[in-house]
């Protein structure tokens, strides 16, 4: 009966140093494994690359847009590219006519 107590009283005292390190490890694995952990700056950083890239292509793709919105200001309409735009729109580009930019 006292060595069933003894180790009562012994399981008992060791119960709560127990919880702290299956917590401890818990908390460590999610520190690796976790949404935000460890492993997941490699996806990161890779999902950081691609979207600098696409905004490269999208600021490029805004370049181009603003320019051909410049080249049709109202107050000075680029004669080739409102010649290009007229001619697509009546349908009198031809299908293999290919057009130079000369500037």
């Amino acid at each position: 009966m006292a060595q069933l107590a003894k180790l009562r009283s012994l399981l008992f005292s060791t119960f709560g140093p127990a919880v702290a390190v299956l917590l401890l490890l818990f908390f460590a694995g999610y520190v690796v494994l976790g949404s935000n952990g460890v492993l997941a700056w490699g996806d990161y950083s890779r999902q950081l690359r691609n979207a600098r890239q696409e905004l490269k292509r999208v600021e490029a793709h805004r370049a181009e847009m603003r320019n051909r919105v410049d080249l049709l200001n109202p107050r000075r309409v680029d004669p080739d590219l409102s010649d290009e735009l007229i001619r697509r729109q009546l349908g009198v580009i031809h299908h293999d006519e290919v057009v130079v930019p000369l500037g």
